[in-house]
């Protein structure tokens, strides 16, 4: 999952009468990194077209696309950080400043098809100053990226045990399915956290490090804190974690 780094930004511009979380949620780059990740999944959809029975293939399918329809985890994902954030400003001015723009850019690229393709069987080995180790130590605290990444592992899965009940109705019942995945959060979380500083390295290699250094310092920040709690409550809320595709309202 750490191909699938989630909190990433992008910068662009944008017109005058946004609000303010709509300004940061397009900022963030929530809609484009929404894209690559549909893009992701549509490739793993195709691997599986030729290993899996037709009908259990088709219902994973059926499924997924109505999870993560564009549209609906847009919303979801929007409606979340307007609930999460009070006050979207400060971190709306920290992305659309040089280095906020400089971020964005590096997080998109990582995240780019043909970047995940590239490094499908894991990430370079990045050799890093003592100083550097420690102001990505110091990141790899800030962000949630931990939590973001086990949220998308347990929204794909939880897409598989959605299937698993419609085709054997009763097996996992009464929330089982959901329960079953949020057990699993942990162990996600620590998987993921093995590979933090050196995903971090990688994303971030073109940063100096008194730029890395500016942004632990927003990550720090009780600005910043505010801001990536909200970023991962709207992850959760895009991804509809938790939830049953069926429970998911419809896209109005």
């Amino acid at each position: 999952m750490r191909r699938l780094f989630f909190l990433l930004l992008m910068f662009c511009t944008l017109p005058a009468w946004a609000d303010g979380h709509d300004q940061l949620y397009k900022v963030a780059g929530w809609p484009e990194q929404r894209a690559h990740f549909i893009t992701a999944l549509d490739a793993a959809q195709q691997r599986y077209r030729n290993s899996l029975p037709p009908a259990v293939y088709q219902a994973l399918v059926n499924n997924s696309n109505q999870r993560f329809a564009p549209q609906a985890m847009d919303q979801r994902a929007e409606q979340g950080l307007r609930q999460a954030l009070q006050d979207p400003m400060p971190a709306l001015a920290f992305f659309q400043s040089p280095l906020g723009r400089k971020i964005v850019t590096a997080e998109l690229t990582a995240t780019r098809p043909d970047q995940l393709a590239k490094n499908a069987q894991g990430l370079p080995v990045i050799d890093a100053s003592a100083t550097r180790q420690l102001l990505i130590g110091h990141l790899a605290m800030a962000l949630p990226a931990r939590e973001a990444g086990a949220e998308v592992s347990l929204a794909i899965a939880g897409v598989a045990a959605d299937s698993l009940s419609q085709m054997i109705p009763g097996l996992l019942g009464g929330g089982q399915a959901q329960d079953m995945l949020k057990g699993q959060r942990e162990r996600l979380m620590q998987q993921i956290g093995n590979d933090m500083n050196n995903t971090l390295l990688y994303v971030y290699r073109d940063l100096s490090d008194p730029e890395l250094e500016e942004f632990v310092t927003f990550a720090e920040s009780p600005e910043g804190k505010t801001y990536y709690q909200a970023a991962l409550a709207a992850v959760r809320a895009g991804l509809a974690v938790g939830q049953s595709t069926s429970s998911l309202a419809p896209v109005r």
